[in-house]
């Protein structure tokens, strides 16, 4: 095992095992700032979420990651644009298997999710896919394809079952305490 691979898995387990469950933004967010390619200003990380390498994680300004997330970096980066919301216990995966792989090959791909994105409780983004400027991921929803920007997207495998308004202004601020 060489050295840096020795430190990520440190850090991995520093983050996920002792420093995501204190219920102090400022310290996550110290150790964030150093272990994450980027959290820009405004994101923030709620209790619970679990990085697998965050060194291929960017988070946009403005980003709220709700509790209980697990963010797959692994292999391929993950990255949000503005005043993205992912909701509590949503997976978004970089690295998976080739189910038609007679030796368990790996398969992946990086996921990128745009400005004001919505990806509701639960749901699970898939590798390789990204999610458009204003789309909405339902609650649940398995994210297989690329999703249009401004669509609303549910099931699983998730398909279109709305349109989004693009008349869409907000700014993320959500920081509750403790969390």
């Amino acid at each position: 095992m060489t050295f840096r691979v020795w430190l990520g898995a440190v850090l991995a387990w520093s983050y996920n095992d002792l420093i995501g469950r204190i219920p102090s933004r400022t310290l996550r967010h110290l150790f964030l700032r150093f272990w994450l390619r980027e959290l820009a200003a405004g994101a923030g990380v709620q209790l619970r979420c679990r990085f697998l390498n965050g060194r291929k994680v960017t988070l946009g300004p403005r980003t709220v990651i709700n509790f209980g997330c697990l963010l797959d970096g692994r292999h391929y980066p993950i990255v949000t644009g503005s005043d993205v919301s992912i909701g509590p216990e949503a997976s978004i995966l970089t690295l998976g298997h080739d189910p038609q792989s007679g030796d368990f090959a790996t398969k992946g791909g990086p996921v990128t999710i745009g400005d004001r994105a919505w990806i509701a409780y639960r749901a699970v983004i898939l590798p390789g896919v990204t999610i458009g400027e204003g789309a909405v991921v339902a609650a649940g929803a398995v994210v297989t394809a690329d999703v249009a920007p401004y669509t609303i997207v549910g099931g699983n495998p998730a398909r279109e079952i709305g349109k989004r308004s693009e008349a869409l202004s907000y700014r993320l601020t959500y920081q509750p305490w403790l969390t």
